[in-house]
Protein backbone atom coordinates (compact mmCIF):
# COMPACT_ATOMS: atom_id res chain seq x y z
CA UNK A 1 0.00 0.00 0.00
CA UNK A 2 1.41 3.61 -0.75
CA UNK A 3 2.44 5.68 1.77
CA UNK A 4 1.79 8.82 -0.31
CA UNK A 5 -1.07 11.11 0.35
CA UNK A 6 -3.54 12.32 -2.44
CA UNK A 7 -3.04 15.42 -3.84
CA UNK A 8 -4.95 18.44 -2.35
CA UNK A 9 -7.37 19.49 -5.20
CA UNK A 10 -9.25 22.23 -2.53
CA UNK A 11 -7.76 25.25 -3.48
CA UNK A 12 -9.03 24.66 -7.68
CA UNK A 13 -11.83 26.13 -9.30
CA UNK A 14 -14.90 24.81 -9.37
CA UNK A 15 -13.44 23.79 -13.51
CA UNK A 16 -10.95 22.04 -12.28
CA UNK A 17 -13.26 19.29 -10.73
CA UNK A 18 -15.22 16.60 -13.43
CA UNK A 19 -18.27 15.43 -12.54
CA UNK A 20 -19.68 12.03 -13.37
CA UNK A 21 -23.34 12.40 -13.75
CA UNK A 22 -26.11 14.83 -14.25
CA UNK A 23 -29.55 15.10 -12.77
CA UNK A 24 -32.08 12.85 -13.26
CA UNK A 25 -35.19 12.84 -14.98
CA UNK A 26 -38.06 10.73 -14.46
CA UNK A 27 -39.53 8.89 -17.77
CA UNK A 28 -42.81 11.74 -17.62
CA UNK A 29 -40.34 14.93 -18.53
CA UNK A 30 -40.91 16.48 -14.89
CA UNK A 31 -37.37 16.93 -12.99
CA UNK A 32 -37.27 14.27 -10.70
CA UNK A 33 -35.09 14.76 -7.59
CA UNK A 34 -31.89 16.62 -7.42
CA UNK A 35 -29.18 13.47 -7.37
CA UNK A 36 -25.82 13.83 -8.23
CA UNK A 37 -23.09 10.90 -8.10
CA UNK A 38 -19.75 12.25 -6.25
CA UNK A 39 -17.02 14.06 -7.88
CA UNK A 40 -13.85 12.42 -9.46
CA UNK A 41 -10.63 14.40 -8.52
CA UNK A 42 -8.66 14.84 -11.57
CA UNK A 43 -5.20 14.06 -11.62
CA UNK A 44 -2.37 16.41 -11.20
CA UNK A 45 -1.50 16.01 -14.94
CA UNK A 46 -4.66 16.58 -16.25
CA UNK A 47 -5.27 19.40 -14.25
CA UNK A 48 -1.86 21.25 -15.36
CA UNK A 49 -2.52 20.58 -18.46
CA UNK A 50 -6.40 21.97 -18.39
CA UNK A 51 -4.39 25.16 -17.26
CA UNK A 52 -2.01 25.07 -19.63
CA UNK A 53 -4.84 24.91 -22.01
CA UNK A 54 -6.32 28.74 -20.72
CA UNK A 55 -2.69 29.82 -21.42
CA UNK A 56 -2.00 31.85 -24.29
CA UNK A 57 2.06 32.41 -23.36
CA UNK A 58 1.99 28.31 -24.04
CA UNK A 59 1.07 28.39 -27.55
CA UNK A 60 2.40 31.50 -28.35
CA UNK A 61 6.01 30.28 -26.70
CA UNK A 62 5.19 26.89 -27.69
CA UNK A 63 4.66 28.28 -31.52
CA UNK A 64 7.92 30.37 -31.70
CA UNK A 65 10.11 27.38 -29.97
CA UNK A 66 8.76 24.69 -32.54
CA UNK A 67 9.45 26.92 -35.20
CA UNK A 68 12.75 26.95 -34.48
CA UNK A 69 13.37 24.03 -33.70
CA UNK A 70 11.81 22.45 -36.62
CA UNK A 71 13.79 25.21 -38.88
CA UNK A 72 16.96 24.04 -37.20
CA UNK A 73 16.17 20.35 -38.15
CA UNK A 74 14.82 20.52 -41.28
CA UNK A 75 15.97 24.33 -43.10
CA UNK A 76 18.65 22.43 -44.64
CA UNK A 77 16.34 20.58 -47.20
CA UNK A 78 15.41 23.74 -48.40
CA UNK A 79 18.85 25.09 -49.24
CA UNK A 80 21.39 24.15 -51.29
CA UNK A 81 24.95 25.13 -49.64
CA UNK A 82 26.28 23.21 -46.89
CA UNK A 83 27.83 24.95 -43.62
CA UNK A 84 30.89 26.24 -44.46
CA UNK A 85 30.63 26.18 -48.08
CA UNK A 86 31.59 29.34 -49.92
CA UNK A 87 30.74 30.89 -53.15
CA UNK A 88 33.35 32.61 -54.82
CA UNK A 89 31.15 34.62 -56.86
CA UNK A 90 28.93 36.46 -53.90
CA UNK A 91 30.99 37.94 -51.34
CA UNK A 92 28.99 39.77 -48.87
CA UNK A 93 26.27 39.42 -50.71
CA UNK A 94 22.97 40.41 -48.95
CA UNK A 95 19.54 38.12 -48.84
CA UNK A 96 18.65 37.10 -52.34
CA UNK A 97 16.74 34.24 -53.82
CA UNK A 98 20.26 32.45 -53.97
CA UNK A 99 21.19 32.86 -50.63
CA UNK A 100 18.52 33.41 -48.51
CA UNK A 101 19.97 35.32 -45.76
CA UNK A 102 23.19 36.81 -47.33
CA UNK A 103 26.89 35.26 -47.47
CA UNK A 104 29.88 36.77 -45.20
CA UNK A 105 32.86 38.48 -46.31
CA UNK A 106 34.24 34.86 -47.48
CA UNK A 107 31.16 34.10 -49.43
CA UNK A 108 30.06 31.53 -46.75
CA UNK A 109 26.15 31.49 -46.81
CA UNK A 110 25.13 32.47 -43.85
CA UNK A 111 21.53 30.50 -43.81
CA UNK A 112 23.33 27.45 -43.93
CA UNK A 113 25.34 28.77 -40.62
CA UNK A 114 22.33 29.48 -39.02
CA UNK A 115 20.83 26.28 -39.05
CA UNK A 116 23.68 24.87 -37.84
CA UNK A 117 24.34 27.14 -35.51
CA UNK A 118 20.84 27.01 -33.68
CA UNK A 119 21.11 23.02 -33.38
CA UNK A 120 24.34 23.46 -31.78
CA UNK A 121 22.92 26.19 -29.61
CA UNK A 122 19.46 24.31 -28.79
CA UNK A 123 22.02 21.14 -28.13
CA UNK A 124 23.59 22.68 -25.76
CA UNK A 125 20.44 24.49 -24.04
CA UNK A 126 18.20 21.55 -24.10
CA UNK A 127 21.05 19.43 -21.92
CA UNK A 128 22.48 21.44 -20.00
CA UNK A 129 19.79 23.02 -18.17
CA UNK A 130 18.36 19.18 -17.24
CA UNK A 131 21.94 18.45 -16.29
CA UNK A 132 21.99 21.58 -13.83
CA UNK A 133 18.10 20.50 -12.33
CA UNK A 134 19.26 16.87 -11.98
CA UNK A 135 22.00 18.70 -9.53
CA UNK A 136 19.62 20.62 -8.17
CA UNK A 137 17.39 17.83 -7.10
CA UNK A 138 20.27 15.60 -5.98
CA UNK A 139 21.81 18.21 -3.97
CA UNK A 140 19.36 19.45 -2.89
CA UNK A 141 17.10 16.53 -1.31
CA UNK A 142 19.92 14.83 -0.20
CA UNK A 143 20.88 18.05 1.89
CA UNK A 144 17.07 18.35 3.02
CA UNK A 145 16.70 14.49 3.75
CA UNK A 146 19.95 13.69 5.68
CA UNK A 147 20.77 17.21 7.46
CA UNK A 148 23.66 17.49 9.41
CA UNK A 149 27.23 17.17 8.42
CA UNK A 150 26.06 16.88 4.64
CA UNK A 151 23.34 19.95 4.92
CA UNK A 152 26.37 22.11 6.19
CA UNK A 153 28.95 21.18 3.59
CA UNK A 154 26.12 21.48 1.09
CA UNK A 155 25.04 24.85 2.43
CA UNK A 156 29.01 25.95 2.02
CA UNK A 157 29.33 24.91 -1.31
CA UNK A 158 26.29 26.94 -2.48
CA UNK A 159 27.25 29.84 -0.74
CA UNK A 160 30.93 29.44 -1.92
CA UNK A 161 29.56 28.92 -5.74
CA UNK A 162 26.84 31.81 -5.13
CA UNK A 163 29.56 34.35 -4.20
CA UNK A 164 31.83 33.37 -6.94
CA UNK A 165 31.31 35.21 -10.44
CA UNK A 166 30.52 32.13 -12.34
CA UNK A 167 30.98 33.82 -16.25
CA UNK A 168 34.27 34.57 -14.99
CA UNK A 169 35.10 31.18 -13.76
CA UNK A 170 33.63 30.04 -17.04
CA UNK A 171 35.80 32.09 -18.60
CA UNK A 172 38.78 30.37 -16.56
CA UNK A 173 37.59 27.08 -17.51
CA UNK A 174 37.55 28.00 -21.32
CA UNK A 175 40.88 26.70 -22.00
CA UNK A 176 39.62 23.47 -20.87
CA UNK A 177 36.45 23.44 -23.32
CA UNK A 178 38.54 24.94 -26.69
CA UNK A 179 41.08 22.23 -25.97
CA UNK A 180 40.17 19.16 -23.79
CA UNK A 181 44.24 18.30 -23.72
CA UNK A 182 44.29 20.69 -20.83
CA UNK A 183 42.38 19.51 -18.48
CA UNK A 184 44.00 18.30 -15.24
CA UNK A 185 45.09 14.96 -14.77
CA UNK A 186 42.00 14.27 -12.84
CA UNK A 187 39.41 14.96 -15.50
CA UNK A 188 41.55 13.69 -19.04
CA UNK A 189 39.05 11.17 -18.81
CA UNK A 190 36.86 13.21 -20.32
CA UNK A 191 38.80 13.84 -23.47
CA UNK A 192 36.69 11.80 -25.25
CA UNK A 193 33.80 14.25 -25.14
CA UNK A 194 33.42 17.41 -27.50
CA UNK A 195 33.75 20.70 -26.84
CA UNK A 196 30.23 21.75 -26.80
CA UNK A 197 30.03 18.60 -24.30
CA UNK A 198 32.63 20.05 -22.08
CA UNK A 199 30.52 23.25 -22.74
CA UNK A 200 27.36 21.78 -21.20
CA UNK A 201 28.83 20.11 -18.19
CA UNK A 202 30.56 23.74 -17.10
CA UNK A 203 27.26 25.33 -17.86
CA UNK A 204 25.38 22.76 -15.57
CA UNK A 205 27.83 22.67 -12.90
CA UNK A 206 26.81 26.50 -12.15
CA UNK A 207 24.06 26.83 -12.47
CA UNK A 208 22.20 24.61 -9.79
CA UNK A 209 22.31 26.24 -6.74
CA UNK A 210 19.74 28.55 -6.55
CA UNK A 211 16.90 25.47 -6.84
CA UNK A 212 18.86 23.55 -4.75
CA UNK A 213 18.66 25.68 -1.81
CA UNK A 214 14.67 25.23 -2.21
CA UNK A 215 14.63 21.90 -2.83
CA UNK A 216 16.43 21.36 0.17
CA UNK A 217 14.23 23.46 2.64
CA UNK A 218 10.92 22.03 0.68
CA UNK A 219 12.75 18.33 1.88
CA UNK A 220 12.96 19.72 5.11
CA UNK A 221 9.33 20.03 5.48
CA UNK A 222 8.32 16.84 3.26
CA UNK A 223 10.41 14.31 5.71
CA UNK A 224 8.19 15.74 8.95
CA UNK A 225 4.93 14.61 6.80
CA UNK A 226 3.61 11.08 8.10
CA UNK A 227 3.81 9.43 5.22
CA UNK A 228 7.91 9.75 4.78
CA UNK A 229 7.78 9.07 8.69
CA UNK A 230 6.27 5.85 8.39
CA UNK A 231 8.01 4.76 5.33
CA UNK A 232 11.17 5.24 7.54
CA UNK A 233 9.95 3.36 10.21
CA UNK A 234 9.10 0.44 8.09
CA UNK A 235 12.68 0.21 6.65
CA UNK A 236 12.61 1.94 4.01
CA UNK A 237 15.77 3.15 2.43
CA UNK A 238 16.66 6.52 2.28
CA UNK A 239 17.15 6.35 -1.88
CA UNK A 240 13.27 5.03 -1.86
CA UNK A 241 11.82 7.36 0.03
CA UNK A 242 13.81 10.49 -1.92
CA UNK A 243 12.65 8.64 -5.25
CA UNK A 244 9.15 8.35 -4.33
CA UNK A 245 8.11 10.75 -1.83
CA UNK A 246 10.70 13.56 -2.05
CA UNK A 247 11.46 14.32 -5.68
CA UNK A 248 7.69 13.26 -6.55
CA UNK A 249 6.38 16.37 -4.46
CA UNK A 250 9.42 19.01 -5.67
CA UNK A 251 8.82 17.70 -9.28
CA UNK A 252 7.00 21.13 -10.40
CA UNK A 253 9.88 23.10 -8.67
CA UNK A 254 12.21 21.17 -11.01
CA UNK A 255 9.89 20.91 -14.26
CA UNK A 256 9.72 24.69 -14.06
CA UNK A 257 13.51 25.12 -13.45
CA UNK A 258 14.32 22.84 -16.33
CA UNK A 259 12.42 25.09 -18.51
CA UNK A 260 13.41 28.38 -17.94
CA UNK A 261 16.89 27.09 -17.30
CA UNK A 262 16.79 26.23 -20.92
CA UNK A 263 16.72 30.15 -22.34
CA UNK A 264 19.56 30.49 -19.18
CA UNK A 265 21.92 27.90 -21.22
CA UNK A 266 21.41 29.28 -24.24
CA UNK A 267 22.27 33.20 -23.37
CA UNK A 268 24.78 31.35 -20.99
CA UNK A 269 26.82 29.66 -24.51
CA UNK A 270 26.28 32.42 -26.66
CA UNK A 271 27.45 34.98 -24.12
CA UNK A 272 30.77 32.52 -23.76
CA UNK A 273 30.96 32.10 -27.47
CA UNK A 274 30.72 35.71 -28.18
CA UNK A 275 33.75 36.91 -26.42
CA UNK A 276 35.74 33.50 -27.89
CA UNK A 277 35.50 31.45 -24.73
CA UNK A 278 32.55 28.83 -25.74
CA UNK A 279 32.35 27.24 -29.44
CA UNK A 280 35.15 27.50 -31.43
CA UNK A 281 36.09 27.47 -35.20
CA UNK A 282 35.03 25.23 -37.48
CA UNK A 283 32.30 24.90 -35.50
CA UNK A 284 29.30 27.59 -35.01
CA UNK A 285 26.62 28.72 -32.79
CA UNK A 286 24.34 32.03 -32.05
CA UNK A 287 27.20 33.16 -30.40
CA UNK A 288 29.88 32.95 -32.76
CA UNK A 289 27.72 34.59 -35.73
CA UNK A 290 26.76 37.52 -33.57
CA UNK A 291 30.54 38.04 -32.74
CA UNK A 292 31.41 37.79 -36.62
CA UNK A 293 28.33 39.97 -37.26
CA UNK A 294 28.97 42.36 -34.65
CA UNK A 295 31.63 44.33 -36.73
CA UNK A 296 29.42 44.82 -39.99
CA UNK A 297 26.18 45.70 -38.26
CA UNK A 298 25.88 48.47 -40.31
CA UNK A 299 27.70 47.99 -43.44
CA UNK A 300 25.80 44.38 -44.05
CA UNK A 301 23.14 44.41 -41.10
CA UNK A 302 22.02 41.18 -41.81
CA UNK A 303 25.37 39.27 -40.79
CA UNK A 304 24.34 40.57 -37.24
CA UNK A 305 20.33 41.06 -37.40
CA UNK A 306 19.12 37.38 -38.65
CA UNK A 307 21.71 35.84 -35.53
CA UNK A 308 20.22 38.29 -33.33
CA UNK A 309 16.64 37.84 -34.31
CA UNK A 310 17.13 34.35 -34.31
CA UNK A 311 18.50 34.43 -30.44
CA UNK A 312 15.33 37.01 -29.49
CA UNK A 313 12.63 34.68 -31.04
CA UNK A 314 13.96 31.66 -29.56
CA UNK A 315 14.77 33.02 -25.83
CA UNK A 316 11.10 34.61 -25.83
CA UNK A 317 9.71 31.70 -26.70
CA UNK A 318 11.49 29.59 -24.12
CA UNK A 319 10.46 32.13 -21.60
CA UNK A 320 6.70 32.40 -22.48
CA UNK A 321 6.42 28.39 -22.19
CA UNK A 322 8.55 28.72 -19.28
CA UNK A 323 5.84 30.95 -17.52
CA UNK A 324 3.18 29.29 -18.68
CA UNK A 325 3.78 26.47 -16.95
CA UNK A 326 4.98 27.97 -13.81
CA UNK A 327 1.37 29.43 -13.62
CA UNK A 328 0.00 26.21 -14.62
CA UNK A 329 1.85 23.96 -12.06
CA UNK A 330 1.55 26.70 -9.17
CA UNK A 331 -1.41 28.89 -9.94
CA UNK A 332 -0.50 31.52 -7.19
CA UNK A 333 2.88 32.73 -8.21
CA UNK A 334 0.63 34.16 -10.84
CA UNK A 335 -1.53 36.05 -8.57
CA UNK A 336 1.62 36.88 -6.40
CA UNK A 337 3.28 38.47 -9.53
CA UNK A 338 -0.28 40.60 -9.92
Amino acid sequence: MSTQPPADHSSDLASDIEPTATLIADKSGQSAEEKQKPHRPISRSRLVWRRLKGKPNFYIGGAIVALIVGFALFGDFFNIYEQGQQDVFNFNSPPSAQHYFGTDAIGVDLYASMTSALRKSLLIGFLAAPTATLVAAIMGSLAGYLGGPFEMFTNWLINLLLVLPVFYVLMIVSPAIADPSNLPAALQWLGFLPAWGLLVIAIGLFSWMIMAQIVKNQTKSLKEREYVKAARYMGVSTPTILRRHIVPNVASLLIIDGALGVAMAILAETSLSFFGLGIQAPDVSLGTLLQDGTGAAVSRPWLFVIPAAFLVALLTGVALVGDALRDAIDPTSEVNRA
